[in-house]
């Protein structure tokens, strides 16, 4: 990976983008995960940018909120929020642009190619939350997935279809 102007602007402008759209959220009363937006910008990440450029925007937005800026969901910030019950999908942001990226490469620049990969890369942000959820609040598999992924699938599939689509019309521009 070459470190050129445009990278660098790509990685900020993707962690800037997730830092806004997080705070696009609505809370919900029986989980600490927040219903929000930032996913979009993950996954329009993942499918525009090169790989490692994915994956190091969200870094940057991972790694600005823990030192306490305010860019996660309802303008929190902190070491606190990261290693409490929402950190790991917090986290999982890295690892959804990884996935994506990787199946991208392998299956082209397609719809379909794009709607795949997404949806493997959100298993895996899945995967991690709620695994990190499980080992914080002790809960078990099965409450943590109705606290934490059943609530978010139709948002999240609507997110996959909306990103996908916006990731084949903006390809040509990046």
């Amino acid at each position: 990976m070459k470190i050129t102007t445009k990278n660098i602007i790509l990685c900020a402008v993707f962690a800037a983008l997730t830092a806004i759209l997080s705070q696009i959220s609505i809370p919900l009363p029986f989980t600490p995960v927040p219903i929000n937006l930032a996913m979009i910008s993950v996954f329009i990440a993942g499918g525009l940018l090169e790989t490692k450029i994915s994956a190091i925007s969200q870094l940057v937005y991972v790694i600005i909120g823990a030192i306490g800026v305010p860019v996660y969901a309802n303008f929190t910030g902190g070491l606190g929020i990261l290693v409490g019950p929402t950190g790991g999908y917090i986290v999982g942001y890295i690892i959804t642009t990884i996935i994506i990226g990787v199946i991208v490469k392998r299956l082209g620049n397609s719809i379909y190619s794009y709607t795949v990969a997404m949806v493997v890369g959100i298993l895996g942000c899945y995967f991690v939350g709620t695994v990190w959820f499980m080992h914080i609040t002790r809960n078990g598999l099965i409450e943590a997935l109705l606290m934490c992924v059943v609530p978010f699938l139709i948002g999240d599939i609507l997110k996959i279809i909306l990103s996908a689509f916006l990731v084949k019309r903006l390809k040509k521009y990046v």
